[in-house]
């Protein structure tokens, strides 16, 4: 079942979804092949503290997350992974792990890698271990509203 906030985002923003079920996946990469998505199209959530505040960046499965390119585009300030136990709280209605790709539902930013602006369609974890949301990557940046970062243009 979709986490409550993001179910109720969806239906209220009247946006063109579908939901895929697939087996219970831990990486990305597991949920991309596990739902028959590719990778490419596969928004992952990593967690990141920007400057001590915890901030969501949404990127293709296919990638890792450079820390020095992500300081960069978010202006200089320092930038390190999020530790599991810093983010659990921020998502009671999400498996840890799992949280959709729309920090303003639970009060943090969201930027997003320019390199999936380009996709038709995005996939993303729905807020558990064995859901997949796939909608229009239009239909994601209208009720995200994330900051689009260009990491694939930063030396």
């Amino acid at each position: 079942m979709l986490s409550p906030r993001l179910h109720n985002l969806l239906d209220q923003g009247q946006a063109p979804y579908t939901t895929l079920t697939h087996p219970r996946t831990v990486t990305a990469h597991e949920t991309a092949s596990a739902a028959r998505v590719e990778p490419n199209h596969f928004a992952k959530t990593v967690m990141i503290k920007a400057d001590g505040k915890l901030a969501m960046v949404v990127m293709p499965a296919t990638y890792r997350a450079d820390l020095y390119r992500l300081s960069l585009a978010l202006g200089g300030v320092p930038v390190e992974l999020a530790e599991e136990s810093e983010f659990r709280d921020a998502f009671p209605d999400c498996e840890p792990g799992a949280m959709p790709p729309f920090g303003h539902l639970y009060g943090m930013p969201v930027y997003i890698d320019s390199r999936l602006a380009h996709q038709q369609e995005i996939a993303f974890n729905a807020g558990n271990h064995t859901e997949v949301v796939r909608m229009p990557y239009a239909e994601f940046e209208r009720l995200a509203a994330p900051e689009m970062l260009w990491l694939a243009h930063m030396m």
